[in-house]
């Protein structure tokens, strides 16, 4: 079964607390705190499997979770790191936050995508250990791994993409211009799923052209089954469009590439502007003087056209030397850039409660929203770390503290980050 949209849940791994310990050896007094550090959690990584082509798998299984990190133990050992979690998807895949909409990655390349970052391990007392602070008692935990809600969709890599109304020829061009076999009969849809077949035009010349289901009026809003499968012309880099110019179903050729072209519009406005030929078959079905109106018509519109007769490949031949001449000046399949999440805005944030707590003069401040600041800003730069001291300061963080009782000089720490308190 072609399955070509799935939705799951990931979680990365927590990261290891660190230990709370203190050297103990004979003849060795006051050894001093010696807690090593927790391990990071797993990552969640997409990698790309060509022997898919479907996202069947997650069909049967929606909740993926990589492993936590150990924690740490004495004698400054660290706690081991956790594997990251691997997940296998057919070329094409395009993963999305579901909570959001954002685009997170386009599994189209060779290179594997983190999708969830593990927690960070938390540090053992052995790092808190200062002149006037020889004892600590403390330790960070870990930090959380992300977890996300994605909704997975499978657009396939294609050349061309042959759009139309159902039984109009489009699984027959395919399987006489590929060795690709579609299942061809005289009903509508046919065509199940969509079909990708190579098209050779001689040595090192080849384009893959897709057969998708055909379409109706409505089919952006859900009618028909072309719906489910408009999302894998999104990548086409150009567009056949067959037409049935006998009219032979009552239908008139005309309306049907206006009905078409207006779907494509609505599912989406980039597709009307992507390059675009005409083929009308079944032009042994009507007069001569039929397929003239309709290529001037069409003509008429701007674009080529293309008479032919695909079940016995006539007029078949100067439609695919068309279509690759056309080929070899458009750009390559695109590809979706992800669209990054942005920094969050101090004057949009509705959740900006911290914890606060104080132990042996240093001022713990924890907060999911901190959290994911933190993994934002580069605190190399001078301009980031300039803009975590204004959100600090702006929601509020600063006050709490001074509420807390710090004083200058004061140590405060924000999971990983470190500071002396200034006034």
């Amino acid at each position: 079964m072609f399955i070509d949209y799935a939705e799951i849940h990931v979680q990365a791994g927590n990261g290891g607390d660190g230990a709370v310990a203190f050297h103990r050896e004979k003849y060795v007094a006051a050894g001093g705190p010696d807690g090593g550090d927790g391990g990071r959690g797993g990552d969640v990584i997409f990698r790309v499997d060509s022997n898919l082509s479907t996202l069947a798998d997650f069909r049967y299984r929606r909740k993926y979770a990589a492993a936590n990190g150990e924690n740490g133990r004495g004698n400054r050992c660290a706690g081991k790191s956790a594997q990251p979690l691997v997940i296998l998807v057919p070329r094409g895949t395009v993963v999305r936050n579901a909570a959001d909409g954002r685009l997170m990655a386009d599994l189209s390349g060779e290179e594997d995508v983190v999708i969830a970052k593990g927690g960070r391990g938390g540090w053992g007392n052995a790092h808190f250990a200062t002149p006037t602070r020889q004892t600590p008692r403390f330790a960070k935990p870990g930090t959380p791994g992300e977890s996300f809600d994605l909704k997975l969709e499978l657009k396939l890599l294609a050349d061309v993409g042959l759009a139309g109304f159902p039984n109009v020829g489009k699984s027959t061009l395919v399987s006489v211009a590929s060795e690709a076999k579609p299942e061809i009969a005289n009903y509508h849809f046919t065509t199940l799923s969509p079909v990708l077949g190579v098209v050779r035009m001689g040595e090192g010349r080849s384009f893959v052209m897709a057969d998708i289901p055909g379409l109706i009026e409505g089919a952006w809003q859900g009618a028909g089954l072309g719906h489910r499968f408009l999302r894998h012309v999104e990548r086409c880099r150009m567009l056949v469009h067959i037409v049935d110019v006998s009219g032979s179903e009552g239908r008139d050729p005309k309306e049907d590439f206006r009905i078409i072209n207006e779907e494509l519009r609505k599912f989406n406005p980039l597709l009307a502007e992507r390059p675009m030929i005409v083929a009308g078959n079944k032009c042994d079905l009507c007069s001569d003087e039929n397929v003239e109106a309709f290529r001037r018509f069409v003509e008429g519109e701007g674009y080529a056209f293309f008479p032919m007769m695909a079940a016995i490949r006539h007029g078949v031949d100067p439609l695919l030397q068309k279509i690759s001449e056309m080929l070899s000046s458009l750009p390559p399949v695109e590809r979706f850039a992800p669209e990054p999440e942005p920094l969050p805005e101090a004057d949009r944030m509705e959740k900006n409660k911290v914890d606060i707590r104080q132990e042996d003069g240093v001022y713990f401040v924890e907060g999911e929203w901190l959290l994911k600041l933190i993994e934002r800003i580069n605190f190399d730069d001078y301009e980031s770390v300039q803009y975590f001291e204004l959100v600090l300061e702006r929601t509020g963080v600063i006050d709490a503290l001074r509420e807390a009782g710090i004083e200058e000089g004061d140590t405060v720490s924000i999971y990983d980050v470190e500071f002396d308190f200034v006034n």
